[in-house]
């Protein structure tokens, strides 16, 4: 049943291996508890007793409400795919409320934080240093994800048009704008790229192969600790400050959203909080009961 839930994962839903990675890993957690708690798994006995179980167990090993939460969603939609395939006839979740969850407001850059990444003379003026300084650009100014940048082809990118095709989540595409300074900075990264590259990743080692997401995140840490002591300095922190500068310059959140391949608003409406609290603080000074 959990093989046929991947290939479902992998070919309907067209989820990414390192989604898939984490809904297994999931799903074998609880048949692991269950088959040493009650005995070998049969997922059409599982009760809703049998889960409060698990998730108790899991709470007294300190997991936080959200990473139960998560592993929570991961038995809900295998029981839900099984019950669309007809394979049972009753889910043992409908009785199971899920803990609840603190919104964690996203960590992102100061806008001077960035100006001072990108006008300090960090990066190398060879090769290896022109192209981390694309990875970071991209990230910043499109703010598109990890995976997505990896993936990104240059067949994908329209030097014209200044626009970028991106395959996000469940394979939707999207189009994203970039501005002149990238535009020239792709030219010359293109125009010294082609002597080294073994692929048609737009993003290359110096040996010329497509990179893995730690090699980004390693290259995006690298520079961004040099700017700024902040305890996030991972790749999606540039995300986070790509919506949150757009929101603080007045963009719509409908634009914000189709700009990060958001499925769903309430994804984006995160991102409002530091738009209110620039409110406040023109409330404060303009208004004289601030």
């Amino acid at each position: 049943m959990i093989d046929s839930f991947s290939k479902f994962l992998s070919f309907e839903k067209r989820y990414s291996s390192h989604t898939i990675v984490s809904y297994l890993n999931d799903l074998n957690q609880f048949k692991s508890f269950y088959s040493i708690t009650y005995g070998p798994i049969q997922w059409e006995t599982v009760k809703h007793i049998h889960i409060r179980s698990w998730l108790a167990a899991l709470a007294s090993k300190g997991i936080s409400n959200r990473s139960i939460s998560r592993k929570l969603s991961s038995l809900q939609t295998f029981y839900k795919f099984l019950l669309r395939r007809g394979i049972l006839e009753k889910n043992p979740l409908k009785k199971i409320i899920a803990p609840r969850i603190g919104k964690k407001l996203p960590y992102y850059l100061q806008e001077s934080t960035v100006h001072e990444l990108f006008t300090n003379d960090l990066f190398n003026k060879d090769f290896s240093g022109l192209r981390d300084r694309i990875v970071l650009e991209l990230l910043y100014s499109t703010g598109m994800r990890r995976s997505e940048l990896m993936n990104l082809e240059i067949h994908h990118i329209d030097l014209e048009k200044n626009l970028l095709k991106v395959l996000g989540k469940g394979g939707k595409e999207r189009l994203i704008p970039f501005g002149h300074d990238l535009q020239s900075m792709l030219k010359n990264y293109l125009s010294k790229r082609h002597c080294i590259a073994n692929s048609n990743n737009l993003i290359i080692s110096d040996k010329g192969k497509k990179v893995y997401p730690k090699w980004i995140y390693n290259t995006v840490k690298k520079y961004l600790s040099l700017v700024t002591t902040a305890e996030k300095r991972g790749p999606h922190i540039l995300r986070h400050s790509f919506a949150t500068h757009l929101t603080n310059q007045g963009a719509e959140l409908n634009a914000v959203k189709e700009l990060l391949g958001h499925a769903n608003l309430a994804a984006t409406q995160i991102y409002t909080h530091n738009s209110i609290d620039k409110l406040k603080r023109i409330y404060e000074k303009a208004h004289p009961k601030g």
